[in-house]
């Protein structure tokens, strides 16, 4: 039996959530956005954990991060989010940033 860890969701900055909010509803990509919201906040470990080796430097210094999370959106976009855990109850997911393929690829220095 697999364990749920709920966990309430946020954004990490008030411009990432405007640039949310600005986000056509109809499009393929704040659905895709919701739906991991909607998954996150069911287990804050549904997405795939990055390996700190690969944490972008810029995460660190922002947002003194020590884990990190992908979450696979529609059509190669991506969501990157960290989990804090303000108690010994409660985990907070963070939503850092969204961006396709190539540009999770960039930040990420893959290519």
């Amino acid at each position: 039996m697999r364990i749920l860890k709920p966990s309430e969701v946020v954004f990490a900055e008030d411009q990432i959530e405007n640039d949310f909010n600005k986000l056509n509803n109809k499009e393929d990509i704040k659905k895709g956005i919701l739906r991991a919201i909607e998954d996150i906040k069911q287990n804050a470990f549904c997405g795939i954990p990055i390996p700190k080796r690969l944490f972008p430097k810029e995460y660190v210094q922002k947002y003194q991060i020590n884990n990190l999370w992908k979450y696979d959106l529609p059509d190669g976009w991506r969501l990157i989010y960290s989990l804090k855990t303000p108690s010994k109850i409660q985990i907070l997911a963070i939503i850092l940033e969204w961006f396709d393929h190539k540009e999770y690829e960039r930040r990420f220095h893959y290519h």
